[in-house]
C-alpha cells in the first residue's frame, strides 16, 4: 500500500489519530495505544533494562498510551512462567519503575497490565510450582473439571487484595493508571463466561451475579488509588482456544455485564477482538468496542489486527500479514464509534508505526513478517 503524505487519507488519519483525550485525571497525548503483548523476556519475573529499552522506543516512534504485556498479581496461582514479569516484590517493582521513567522519559504514558491466568494454569508450572490452578469452578476452559479447584471466599479476597495492592504500588512507583486483566478466558474471565463459571453462591449465575467478582476487584482497586488515577477493564468474548465463546448474546446482556463493572469505578474499557472490522451484534455496524461506549459513554479502546490483514493469533503462530488500510478504522474514529485504537503486531514489526502513521508516510509500513522478528525488541 502506498499513500502520499499529502493525500486526504494521509491528513485525515493525522487530524484524527493525533488529538489528545482525557482518561480520568490522564492525558494522552495522542489515540495510539500499544496494545499488552506477552514476551517472557523478564527472568525471575524482574523486568530489565533490554524491557525498558523495548517501551521506551515504542513511546519515541509516536506511541500515545502503552499497555504492558500481562504482569502476574501477587498469589501464588496468578502465573504459569518465570519468565513473564510480575508485579509484586522489591526487585521486580524496581525494575517497573525504571520502564515507567524511560518511557515517560519519551513523552509517552504508561500502565500496566494486571493479570491472573487462574485455571489456564497447569500443576507443577513455575513461579510456584506447588499452588494450585484456581478458578470460579475449578473447570477449564475445554470443560475439563479436576484440574484445578473452585476459589474459596478467603481465596476470593486474597486475589482482590492482590489486584488492589498492585494497583496502589503501580500509582506509588510512578505509572499513569492500570489495566485489569478480564480478558480471554483468565481469571476474571473465567467468572464472566458461563461455561466456566458454574457457582451457586452469589458469585454465579446470572451475568450481573458472574460480574460480581471482576466489580469487586474494580471497586478494590479504585479503593486504592487516587481519585483520579484511571482504572481500564479490558474484556473479550471470546477466548483461548475457543473463538465462538461469548459472555454476552445480545446487547442487554452486554449491559448487563458492563454497568456493574462501570458502576465500580472503571474509567475506561479495552474491548478484545480479533477483527475490529467485524460487527459484534446482528442488525448493527457497531464492533464490541463500539457498543461498550454505546452502553456505558465511557472512553474504550478497541483493538484486534490494526492496521494488518489477518488477526493476530495467525500472526503470533507465524503467519505474515499483509499491510491493511486505516480508512474504514479512521471512519469508526470519526464518528465516535470508539475512542483509542491498539496496535498489537504492526509495533513490533516496526516501533515506529504510530509515527508514521501520524505524519501519513504510510508508504514506509511494512507487512507483518514474524520471521524477520529475531527477537521482539
Amino acid at each position: 500500500m502506498s499513500v502520499s503524505p499529502s493525500s486526504p487519507s494521509a491528513a485525515r488519519a493525522a487530524q484524527l489519530l493525533s488529538r489528545p483525550i482525557t482518561i480520568g485525571g490522564l492525558t494522552v497525548p495522542n489515540r495510539i495505544a500499544m496494545a499488552p503483548m506477552t514476551r517472557q523476556f523478564s527472568p525471575g519475573g524482574i523486568p530489565g533494562k533490554a524491557v525498558a529499552a523495548y517501551y521506551a522506543r515504542r513511546a519515541a516512534g509516536g506511541v500515545g498510551l502503552i499497555v504492558t504485556e500481562g504482569t502476574y498479581v501477587d498469589h501464588e496461582s496468578a502465573g504459569s512462567s518465570d519468565n513473564v514479569p510480575r508485579f509484586h516484590g522489591e526487585e521486580q517493582l524496581a525494575g517497573w519503575a525504571k520502564v515507567a521513567e524511560a518511557v515517560h522519559a519519551e513523552g509517552g504514558t504508561i500502565v500496566p497490565q494486571l493479570w491472573h491466568i487462574g485455571m489456564a494454569r497447569n500443576a507443577g508450572q513455575p513461579p510456584y510450582a506447588d499452588a494450585p490452578a484456581v478458578g470460579p469452578s475449578g473447570i477449564r476452559l475445554d470443560g475439563t473439571e479436576g484440574a484445578g479447584k473452585a476459589m474459596t471466599q478467603a481465596d476470593l479476597d486474597d486475589v482482590i487484595a492482590a489486584f488492589a495492592q498492585g494497583a496502589a504500588d503501580a500509582e506509588r512507583i510512578g505509572f499513569d493508571g492500570v489495566e485489569l486483566h478480564g480478558a480471554h478466558g483468565y481469571l476474571i474471565d473465567q467468572f464472566l463466561w458461563h461455561g466456566t463459571n458454574r457457582r451457586a453462591d452469589g458469585y454465579g449465575g446470572d451475568p450481573v451475579a458472574r460480574t460480581r467478582f471482576g466489580a469487586e476487584i474494580v471497586a478494590a482497586v479504585r479503593a486504592a488509588v487516587s481519585p483520579d488515577f484511571p482504572v481500564i477493564f479490558r474484556y473479550s468474548q471470546w477466548k483461548s482456544d475457543n473463538y465462538d465463546a461469548r459472555i454476552a448474546a445480545t446487547p442487554a446482556e452486554l449491559d448487563a455485564v458492563l454497568a456493574p463493572l462501570a458502576a465500580a469505578g472503571v474509567d475506561a474499557f479495552h474491548a478484545s477482538t480479533r477483527r475490529y472490522w467485524l460487527p459484534e451484534f446482528d442488525g448493527s455496524d457497531l464492533n464490541l468496542a463500539g457498543w461498550t461506549r454505546k452502553l456505558t459513554g465511557k472512553p474504550v479502546i478497541t483493538v484486534g489486527s490494526i492496521g494488518l490483514d489477518g488477526d493476530f493469533i495467525r500472526g503470533f503462530q507465524g503467519e505474515s500479514a499483509p499491510v491493511r488500510g486505516i480508512d474504514d478504522l479512521l471512519d469508526r474514529l470519526e464518528r465516535d464509534e470508539f475512542d483509542l485504537v491498539a496496535v498489537g503486531r504492526a509495533l513490533l514489526q516496526d516501533p515506529e508505526w504510530a509515527a508514521k502513521v501520524l505524519a501519513g508516510r504510510f508508504d514506509q509500513l511494512a507487512d507483518y513478517n514474524p520471521a524477520a522478528l529475531r527477537t521482539l525488541v
